[in-house]
């Protein structure tokens, strides 16, 4: 069985890099049927025509479509990930159409303070090495007001048991302990589904300022 990436390893962007690199070639064929959740997530997350909206962590893309129907012509979509094999997928399943690819790390966006209204997030937080970085950089670029939706296709326990190992109580994800990191990361948690289909956390981006929010050039 490999070993499983350690927290400490999700801190050093060339080993994320590799992580993915090497599957990202088959990485939706692993996982066939997962856009019509992906579809729901995104209605859930309550775009409106002509939003600007993030796929933090886009990977090969596969919320683009839904982004782009959901925010309609006039809309801009963007797609942010680390991984240029993971874009490269994309491009190939012809999603590069659905929204402007962007070679980033989401802990450093290359975009401006409140210059996006949504933010989708599909299995991010497991990949952030301080998740409350993470969330205040996400918080930067979304307008006070805004929407932030984490989400993943299946629920925490199902992910747990697809690799092996069971839920702990330290886990991120978890209720309890993602309120507050949501809220020391600029967010209020409005809605928290976690079942064996999905996992949706769906929070609005607070008045303040987000605590450890770099502010890029």
């Amino acid at each position: 069985m490999a070993q499983e990436t350690t927290k400490d390893q999700w801190r050093d962007p060339a080993h994320v890099q590799e992580f993915f690199s090497v599957r990202a070639r088959d990485w939706d064929a692993r996982f066939p049927d997962d856009g019509p959740a992906y579809d729901a997530a995104v209605a859930d997350l309550g775009l409106r025509r002509g939003d600007v909206v993030l796929d933090a962590g886009c990977g090969t893309g596969r919320a683009l479509p839904a982004l782009r129907a959901a925010v309609g012509p006039r809309g801009v979509v963007l797609g942010a990930d680390l991984t240029p094999a993971m874009l490269e997928a994309a491009v190939r399943a012809g999603r590069q159409g659905a929204g402007r690819l962007l070679l980033a790390d989401v802990t450093r966006l290359p975009l401006r303070d409140g210059s996006v209204d949504a933010v989708f997030a599909a299995g991010l937080v497991s990949h952030l090495a301080d998740l409350v970085e993470g969330l205040s950089e996400l918080a930067r670029v979304v307008r006070p007001g805004g929407r932030l939706a984490l989400f993943h296709p299946v629920g925490r326990a199902a992910l747990a048991a697809r690799h092996g190992r069971q839920v702990t109580p330290d886990d991120e994800r978890a209720e309890p302990n993602l309120r507050p990191l949501l809220v020391r990361g600029g967010w209020h948690l409005d809605s928290y589904t976690d079942e064996d289909t999905r996992f949706l956390a769906l929070a609005t981006r607070s008045d303040r300022p987000a605590r450890n929010g770099a502010v890029l050039g």
